[in-house]
């Protein structure tokens, strides 16, 4: 029988390496390639300009690819639940495909979706290709449970061998039989929207550095690949943090929203890898392909993932509420230069450096402020271009020594780790122009700096850029002495659960 095939994008915005789309070719005579706005997902509460605009520019590119095969993207807004059944009815559909995906909201979504679709007689197919290994698999070879090391991670992905190789894009061999009918009314009724219509203010855009796109990730990748001494000596903690241009990859975003996959990425270094010395992981770019691994595994594994409350693996920490810290670590206004600057790339680009994560993560939570990283969780969820739910969750346990981390007495010093790679403070007159006049002595700490100093720099600390909100010294050492005290009510905590079980 030929299929009447709705093939629901979701992440996956790519013809590369999408088993679900191939699945959704086979015996088919209508597709519909959809994708729908949904409400809960995609709002102006948890996404930035900077985030909806690569959206924007993902989905019309994906049409445009669509579109060299004699199809079109089907843009729809709402509820999937509410959506999809009328598009069942609408358009006599017998089969739905999508892509797995493994967060909380999705496999209930999922749930629902599928349920609804057996009512309307729709066959529902789902393939793996959002991450490099069947996560699920992943836990079942270490005994039912999330690997809590990476190591652990490691021995278990040998055990299971390479991930599946990508399958190609569909060509128009494929889709010869296949057509997608198509209204006068297309761009009307289902056309992407521009940032206009979804209320984003024209006036608040910045150059755009990284467009959205399967075809610009292809791009960048061709053009990364051909370094091939790069690639095969990358190591992540070599790389600086605070570089003008970036000195990692930026495929992240790409491979968050799936206009890369990773399986495509992993097998492209693997050739590139051939015969030749090459880094290895944790540290290599195989290597931060099994960190997100990782981390979706212990997503799937651990409950509560992206909670302290409730997370058997999270140590409990009774962390300050304190909006004016949050809002002004949020807001660039810590008075601390080398945070700052980092603070107002990521709100300007949507994009920073792994190791500058690291240092304004710190200094959030158990470094400096004090304040619960699952509010910093939801700071980078927003203006994150790569802000996906299982690595932002585990990342921010992991910097503020929740989980998985648990050396809490190593912080991150607001001053001196910037000016490892960067003495001079160019990154932070790039981002801070305000400071740019002060001397290298003073740009990290212009607080220090004598009173004629800031006049010569035209900005006076405390009336032109703020004070610093802590003394990173005082409030450093205080912090580890709380960390040390949450750390040991755990240990005792567990140990008391422990002989309770064994009385």
């Amino acid at each position: 029988m030929a299929h009447t095939c709705i093939h629901w994008f979701r992440k996956g915005l790519r013809l590369h390496d999408n088993p679900a789309l191939m699945s959704a070719l086979r015996d088919c005579k209508q597709l519909y390639p959809v994708f729908i706005l949904d409400p809960y997902l995609h709002n102006n509460t948890c996404m930035s300009i900077n985030r909806w605009r690569f959206l924007i520019g993902a989905l019309k590119d994906l049409d445009c690819s669509l579109k060299n095969l004699d199809s079109r993207l089907f843009v729809v807004r709402g509820k999937p639940e509410d959506v999809l059944p009328k598009l069942f009815t609408k358009w006599k559909v017998t089969k739905l495909t999508y892509e797995y995906d493994t967060e909380p909201y999705s496999l209930s979504r999922d749930q629902n979706v599928t349920a609804l679709a057996k009512e309307h007689g729709v066959e529902v197919v789902y393939k793996i290709s959002h991450t490099l290994y069947d996560t699920d698999r992943v836990i079942e070879e270490n005994n039912g449970k999330a690997p809590r090391t990476y190591k652990r991670m490691q021995a278990i992905v040998k055990a299971l061998g390479p991930p599946k190789r990508p399958v190609p894009a569909p060509t128009t061999e494929d889709m010869k039989d296949v057509k997608t009918p198509c209204a006068e009314n297309h761009e009307v009724k289902y056309g992407i929207p521009t940032l206009q219509e979804l209320g984003l203010d024209a006036a608040a855009w910045t150059l755009e550095l990284f467009p959205g796109g399967e075809q610009e990730a292809l791009r960048r990748l061709d053009q990364h690949m051909k370094r091939t001494g790069w690639v095969c000596s990358f190591e992540k903690p070599q790389t600086s943090p605070n570089s003008l241009s970036p000195s990692t990859t930026v495929l992240s975003p790409y491979v968050t929203f799936g206009c890369l996959s990773a399986r495509t990425f992993w097998w492209r270094l693997t050739e590139v890898y051939q015969g030749k010395k090459h880094s290895d992981p944790p540290v290599s770019l195989h290597g931060q392909l099994l960190w997100r691994e990782f981390f979706y595994t212990a997503s799937v594994g651990i409950p509560n993932f992206n909670k302290m409350k409730g997370n058997p693996a999270c140590t409990q920490v009774d962390w300050d509420t304190n909006p004016e810290f949050l809002a002004a670590w949020k807001e660039a206004r810590t008075g601390f230069p080398f945070i700052d600057a980092i603070m107002t790339q990521l709100r300007q680009e949507g994009w920073i450096h792994h190791l500058a994560r690291h240092a304004v993560a710190c200094f959030l939570t158990r470094g400096d402020l004090w304040v619960s990283w699952e509010e910093g969780q939801k700071v980078f969820e927003e203006l994150l271009l790569d802000g996906d739910w299982a690595l932002n969750a585990g990342n921010w346990q992991w910097l503020s020594a929740s989980t998985f981390f648990h050396q809490f007495f190593r912080v991150y010093s607001p001053v001196a780790f910037g000016k490892k790679t960067d003495k001079n403070g160019d990154y932070i007159k790039k981002y801070i122009p305000l400071l740019k006049r002060f001397p290298a002595q003073y740009i990290y700490e212009p607080w220090k700096a004598p009173h004629s100093v800031q006049q010569a720099a035209g900005c006076i600390v405390g009336k032109d850029y703020p004070r610093p909100i802590v003394q990173h010294e005082v409030v450093s050492k205080r912090n580890i002495q709380r960390m040390k005290l949450a750390y040991n009510k755990s240990l005792s905590k567990k140990q008391g659960t422990a002989r309770s079980t064994h009385f």
